[in-house]
């Protein structure tokens, strides 16, 4: 191998492994963080443990904080982000699969519009939203976060390319001919060909809402609604305000590691489906 080609090859890897640390150093100071007590926390090294292993202390605390509430955060969260996830995948499956295989009267400007709306960004459309649901009078609701999360143009227009890269005419015009309902052939010839990028709009959907702040910032105002993000802020906020009186940044920082389990678990239990569906293309 020449010397120019070994560099090409080693300059990539240094840069991936550079992102990496770039990502992991930050998860790896939460878990080691959230294993210290408040006084660890505060006086020793960042990236090095205290001197006591304090994490089921720290869990056992933080589900006792305000009578239990961060259990309400962690099913508040569930609940949108689950909602949010099953309702924008199932939207964005059927508005992309009809993009991409009928054909009806201002579709290029459906798919002009859809581009449109994945460049606008979604803070920007926080405060309409609100007004809009303000006079719907479903603010302070559960349903003031999921309704919202529901629109998923980026979605759309993954299941749209996907289904028009990998569905073939033929296939679906076979189904006709067997006298099969259109809703028949969305669920049982479509949906099993398109499960990657199905389990792809559902985590896509599920980590941004799992992660929202400011839309649920905005639309709540009952403490017993709010999800993990705005719940641990509040806490965060406290530490800050009466740090001489009830110090919360331990449990702060053990409450945000344990909301980055159950994001850790659906990646790898859905992960399959990604690779089952690079194994149909490299088939095809």
């Amino acid at each position: 191998m020449t010397r120019p080609a070994t560099v090409r090859t080693r300059v990539p890897h240094l840069l991936m492994a550079a992102g990496m640390l770039y990502f992991l150093v930050p998860l790896l100071w939460i878990v080691i963080a959230a294993t210290k007590n408040q006084a660890d926390l505060l006086s020793s090294p960042a990236m090095w443990f205290g001197d006591e292993f304090s994490l089921f202390d720290n869990l056992v605390r933080l589900f006792r904080e305000d009578g239990g509430v961060y259990g309400d955060w962690l099913l508040n969260t569930a609940v949108y982000s689950g909602g949010s996830a099953v309702g924008a995948t199932v939207l964005a499956s059927l508005a992309g699969y009809g993009l991409a295989r009928f054909s009806f009267w201002g579709k290029r400007f459906f798919e002009t519009a859809l581009l449109g709306m994945i460049m606008v960004p979604a803070t920007a459309l926080v405060l309409p939203t609100y007004l809009i649901l303000s006079n719907v009078g479903i603010v302070n609701t559960m349903w003031a976060v999921i309704l919202p999360s529901l629109l998923s143009p980026f979605g759309t227009y993954l299941v749209r390319v996907y289904v028009a890269e990998s569905i073939p005419v033929e296939l679906l015009d076979a189904a006709r001919l067997d006298q099969a309902s259109e809703l028949r052939i969305f669920w049982q010839v479509v949906v099993p060909n398109i499960r990657p990028v199905f389990v792809t709009v559902f985590l896509f959907t599920l980590v941004a809402t799992w992660n929202n702040y400011f839309l649920p910032l905005v639309m709540l105002s009952d403490a017993d609604l709010f999800p993990l993000t705005v719940g641990l802020t509040t806490w965060f906020n406290t530490a800050q305000q009466e740090a001489g009186t009830r110090v919360l940044f331990d449990l702060v920082v053990t409450g945000a590691l344990l909301a980055i389990v159950p994001l850790v678990i659906a990646f790898v239990l859905l992960q399959r489906f990604w690779r089952s569906g690079a194994a149909a293309g490299a088939l095809r």
